[in-house]
């Protein structure tokens, strides 16, 4: 077994890894960017080795610089995580070279299976089921055109070393091929140093599901069942499920049959995942096989009982696998979603910054991911993803409630994320039902995202919990000074108005009893002023609430959604019908940039006419390009941006006429 290993990687995968390494007694090593100093997997691990400045091409991959890092500190082996070197075979050739073990699979099988059309042709050489589409080389996008109307719409348009969502576009006609293609061979070139790109048909009504695969050096293989990763957002995985609600057991068999047959194919050893679309009529189509380490693999972990990380360190040090395929049992379910420093509430835009509060949720069958520590900062130069929260437990049902109940309770303050949309989904019937598609996002929120639905009752008892917390400040008031006088006095009856969206309740405190509406409800809110996260019961039931002060009440923030909460005494409160509202600055003439990012195309100039929906700019943040239209029909007056430049969110790019 390896002494010491090196980690080339950052963030939640490399605290992954080296949690793993330490527990086997193994020493670690980290490496890391300028960005990522005073990272936390930089403070974990045993030593730790500069790279370089932080963007990736001058530090994360740089191959030579990983290597002199391993020989300087003596480590024995390389665990590369997910991204970046992980599936670059040349960069397992150099470790094998210099007699320092890869752990992760054999540089051939890494070739083979990272160029997706030569991996699609061998696939179909080994028996496994392939999508319709055209696999060989692309010449222009005219010819891309030409491609997509044989196939027939719709199609997907691929990077051919792409993966994580990069380098994808969706074509529904021929003005979304002239649109994407280039995009397509950009993305992909910035990501993977490689422009080719196919097309295949795209099936609707599509389920994302993958194998994972497991191997030894000795010709043992073996998957571990399905993952269900339907749930997506522009081709990005957003939550991840074991098992699949969707998956039988003879489906789970014949896939799982597939993928070893393609994986004993290529000579693949250590872990892996072959990815499948299927259809409604649970037919399947091999997609791609990625040859690491998945996100997602903690789901696969919490339903076998199996620590994945430990099984490659183990398969890479020459170790056979210690059970066969009938030994592989699946036990209760797991539900992995992704906190991505994103605001759903701007069209998920990117979100950079500092993470002022950083409180993840803990507690039985809740398992937190991460990379980050109260004070982090979130980089333009990296993936947005925050950590990833996984929740088990005996029954799918079981799993998505504690969910909801952990995301309640998960503190992130300082930049925008997805926390609450997270939490929508969670919540949402058709999500729940289990009739899910990778189209489900787009679908169920076509409009984008204001806030998962609050029931009528659960709003109520949101107000009675405001009134309490708001007595509690009042007599707490009195207490000091008497600044309140006696009228805080917790033996006299307090009447409040608490006004959530638009809908006002009257809430009397009496005794100890709370009524709203004249309702009589239980209500336990133990409260300290200054505490962000209460601990709710109403009538029974449990409810995490985050608060946030505000002029006259609170922002709370649960189950998906803000509310807006003013508490004031009846007579106060009905004196603000008189208030008037300060209307928004209008900034309809400007084109903001959305979130921090570089500037990569420009698409008009002055003088130009526009009209709706034509491109006029492109910027790009966290390795995505963002392609900003034009909401109506103008004439454009000055650009005051260029290509190169990086912007602050809500710079002015542009202005109208």
């Amino acid at each position: 077994m390896f002494s010491k290993i090196l980690i080339a990687n950052r963030g939640e995968i490399a605290c992954r890894v080296i949690r793993t390494a330490q527990a086997m007694g193994i020493a670690t090593v980290a490496v890391y960017s300028d960005a990522d100093a005073r990272a936390k997997h930089v403070e974990m691990a045993d030593e730790r080795v500069r790279l370089g400045p932080p963007p990736a091409a001058n530090s994360y991959l740089l191959a030579e610089a990983i290597l002199l890092a391993a020989r300087e500190t003596g480590a024995q082996a390389v665990h590369p995580g997910y991204g970046f070197l992980s599936e670059r075979a040349s960069f397992a050739r150099l470790l094998e070279d210099n007699h320092i073990a890869f752990i992760g699979p054999p540089a051939s099988a890494i070739a083979a299976m990272g160029d997706k059309i030569q991996s699609k042709r061998l696939a179909e050489a080994a028996g496994v089921s392939v999508v319709p589409g055209f696999i060989g080389e692309i010449r222009d996008t005219a010819h891309a055109a030409e491609i997509a109307g044989g196939i027939g719409y719709p199609v997907m348009m691929k990077a051919s070393a792409g993966g994580g969502g990069k380098g994808m576009r969706l074509a529904f006609s021929e003005q979304d091929v002239r649109e994407g293609f280039d995009a397509v061979r950009r993305e992909g070139l910035a990501s993977f140093g490689d422009d080719r790109v196919f097309i295949e048909k795209f099936v609707e009504s599509p389920r994302h599901i993958e194998i994972q695969l497991l191997g030894d050096r000795h010709g043992n293989l073996v998957h571990l069942g399905e993952r269900e990763c339907s749930i997506q957002r522009r081709h990005q995985k957003v939550v991840e499920e074991a098992p699949s609600p969707f998956v039988t057991p003879e489906m789970r068999a014949a896939m799982g049959d597939q993928a070893v047959r393609l994986a004993k194919a290529v000579g693949y050893h250590s872990a892996g995942t072959v990815e499948f679309i299927a259809g409604a009529d649970r037919s399947f189509y091999f997609l791609e096989m990625n040859t690491r380490l998945q996100v997602e693999h903690p789901v696969t972990e919490c339903v076998t009982g199996l620590d994945l990380v430990e099984q490659m360190i183990r398969i890479a040090a020459g170790e056979p696998l210690g059970f066969g395929q009938a030994d592989v049992r699946l036990d209760g379910w797991a539900i992995e979603t992704r906190v991505y420093a994103e605001d759903p509430y701007r069209g998920f835009l990117p979100s950079t910054g500092r993470l002022v509060r950083y409180q993840p949720p803990t507690g039985a069958g809740v398992r937190v991911d991460d990379g980050v520590v109260e004070g982090s900062q979130i980089s333009m130069f990296y993936d947005p993803m925050i950590a990833k929260l996984v929740t088990c437990g005996d029954t799918r049902e079981a799993a998505i409630d504690a969910q909801v109940a952990a995301l309640d309770r998960f503190e992130v303050d300082g930049i925008g994320h997805n926390v609450d949309f997270l939490s929508a989904v969670m919540q949402h019937p058709r999500f729940r039902s289990g009739a899910i598609t990778t189209g489900f996002i787009a679908e169920e929120y076509p409009d984008g995202f204001a806030g998962a639905p609050a029931s009528a009752a659960f709003v109520t008892g949101l107000a009675a919990v405001a009134a309490t917390l708001s007595a509690a400040d009042a007599a707490r008031a009195s207490r000091i000074d008497g600044q309140l006088g006696s009228g805080a006095d917790a033996a006299k009856p307090v009447r409040l108005s608490v006004r959530i969206g638009s809908v006002d309740h009257l809430v009397l405190i009496e005794g100890g009893e709370v009524t709203v509406d004249g309702r009589p409800m239980a209500v336990e809110a133990p409260y300290v002023p200054g505490q962000r996260l209460i601990e709710a019961r109403v009538d029974g039931d449990p409810v995490a609430v985050r608060i946030e002060p505000r002029i006259g009440g609170w922002r709370f923030t649960t189950r998906g959604a803000s509310h807006i909460v003013r508490v004031l005494p009846p007579r106060i409160a009905a004196l603000t019908t008189h208030m008037i509202d300060r209307p928004p600055p209008d900034l309809s003439r400007f084109l903001l940039c959305p979130m921090p990012g570089l500037v990569s195309a420009i698409h008009v100039a002055a003088g130009d006419r526009v009209e709706p929906g034509q491109p006029l700019a492109v910027v790009e943040a966290m390795k995505m390009e963002n392609i900003l239209r034009s909401h109506r029909r103008a004439t454009i007056g000055r650009v005051l941006a260029v290509p190169g430049e990086s912007l602050a969110v809500d710079s002015v790019i542009l202005e109208f006429e």
